[in-house]
């Protein structure tokens, strides 16, 4: 195995930033990051506790309450937005270079993130000048109007996988709103976020609107979700944690916007077009090393084409090239962590019962040390498998056949999650008539996930709870007050200026 690049001028240290300082934690607790090629630790970082994360929210609180980020017209903060947008643009070779390193992800993926994350922020730039609200009339009577105003502190905590740009998703459309921000990235995967403080302080972003708390999700996720300071909370992650969440923040009656697990399906029917399928099928679920909540991680295959379709896939699947992150070659890189990738090679064990393994089925020869699992193909997976209804967040898919469209959907809907949906038909009664009876938030005919910015983006079931994207994300980060004035003479019964039996009502 070739030398394992390491980016140039890597911080030893990662510190948080409160009120627009780095700083350490006020107690000095420290973990380690590890490189995911070597499981070597590279840097430390500060573990925040309650008391780092009351600061941040102090200054949050002061800058929402006290300075001019919440009342600066639109236009004044989309220009901050687009300042952002081009910072992140410019340095977009070293951000990929470093989310390279810390996350496993390929090189060739980690490229488009940057360019991902500018979008967002010019996205909601642009959405946020544009916005209108509602006004209602009764002609002579009343006029009632919506007056759209930021909410407070927003608590964002955001998961591993592409943690740059998922942390992009929530940071824009808090700060476009006016509202100022919490963020708790991920611990495995602090490297990125550290960038974004320079960014905003750079492109003009007061101090105390952007905090920046790292640690871990039991100390610091838990202190941020149960501060009284923090109305609101969105959280992208897995299931579990997604409940605590919700138990922890009823005590305050929090806004809530959960993106959790999921475990999609990807439904082939035998007139879809196999061979696009296949490239879609194979892309949905291998790329991002398989660590991706919308992963098509449960293929159903119409019989007649199902043999056929398992000697391609899984000649394919053989074929993807797994190897170091930085090699522009590689399609599959190093899991994010070895507590990550002993689960999914725990999931890969189990399979071997569950299904008829096709493809991989281990740790790929040649790479001995780091978080390598060979792309792993299970035909023949039954429906109460655990490979069949539990994520695995990794290189891992299982095979299902089925015999009628209702078989399909009932395979389809047959698990918990409710995220994502992938159909391949040619037949469009059949795919929209299917589509609107998938229990999935999201849905792609013939194609995989490619996403408009406007449209919403969430899951039922477990996959989530509420949408962000486009105008639901200004819903979500906002209040909708409803102010009523009345035009004319109003007619009020007057209580207590004479017998009850002669008022007017």
């Amino acid at each position: 195995m070739a030398e394992h690049y390491v980016p140039e001028n890597l911080p030893t240290h990662i510190q948080h930033f409160i009120n627009g300082k780095f700083v350490d934690s006020v107690g000095g607790q420290t973990f380690d990051v590890l490189d995911p090629v070597t499981n070597k630790t590279y840097a430390t970082a500060a573990a925040g506790q309650k008391a780092d994360i009351n600061a941040a929210v102090a200054a949050a609180r002061e800058a929402f309450v006290n300075g001019p980020w919440p009342k600066m017209k639109p236009r004044e903060r989309a220009r901050v937005l687009n300042k952002i947008a081009d910072a992140v643009e410019a340095q977009e070779s070293r951000l990929a270079e470093m989310e390279t390193f810390d996350t496993g992800l390929p090189i060739t993926q980690a490229k488009g993130q940057a360019l991902r994350a500018a979008e967002n922020f010019r996205f909601f730039a642009d959405l946020i000048v544009a916005q209108f609200d509602d006004a209602m009339k009764v002609p002579g009577a009343q006029i009632n109007y919506v007056n759209r105003k930021p909410i407070g502190v927003a608590g964002l905590i955001t998961p591993w996988n592409t943690p740059f740009m998922l942390e992009s998703w929530k940071l824009a459309p808090a700060l476009a709103t006016g509202n100022t921000v919490v963020l708790k990235p991920a611990e495995f995967t602090p490297l990125s976020a550290s960038l974004w403080a320079d960014i905003f302080t750079a492109a003009g972003v007061p101090a105390g609107v952007f905090n920046l708390v790292n640690g871990l999700g039991e100390e610091a996720g838990d202190a941020l979700v149960k501060h009284p300071e923090v109305p609101l909370i969105s959280f992208t992650g897995e299931t579990t944690t997604g409940q605590t969440i919700f138990r922890n923040a009823a005590e305050n009656l929090k806004g809530l916007s959960m993106e959790l697990g999921g475990k999609s399906p990807c439904v082939v029917f035998a007139d879809a077009d196999i061979d696009a399928a296949i490239d879609s099928a194979l892309f949905g679920v291998f790329s991002l090393n398989g660590e991706r909540c919308t992963a098509g991680s449960r293929i159903l295959v119409e019989r007649p084409v199902y043999d056929e379709f398992l000697e391609k896939y899984a000649a394919r699947a053989k074929n993807i090239v797994v190897g170091d992150p930085h090699d522009p070659k590689t399609q599959v890189g190093a899991l994010v962590h070895p507590e990550h990738y002993k689960k999914v090679m725990s999931y890969v064990e189990i399979g071997k019962s569950e299904g008829r393994l096709i493809a991989g089925g281990g740790r790929p020869e040649g790479l001995e040390e780091g978080n390598y699992v060979s792309p792993t193909v299970f035909a023949d997976v039954k429906p109460d498998a655990r490979i069949f209804q539990e994520e695995i967040f990794g290189p891992v898919v299982a095979i299902t056949p089925f015999e009628t469209d209702e078989e399909a959907l009932e395979l389809a809907n047959g698990v918990k999650y409710g995220l994502a949906a992938y159909i391949w038909t040619q037949n469009l009664t059949r795919a929209h008539n299917f589509s609107q009876n998938v229990e999935a938030g999201m849905v792609w005919l013939n194609s995989h996930n490619v996403r408009d910015l406007r449209t919403p983006f969430g899951g039922v079931k477990a996959s989530g709870l509420g949408h962000e994207g486009g105008y639901r994300s200004i819903d979500f980060y906002t209040d909708q007050q409803a102010v009523h004035i009345t035009l004319g003479s109003v007619h009020t019964p007057k209580f207590g200026a004479q017998a009850a039996s002669e008022i007017d009502y």
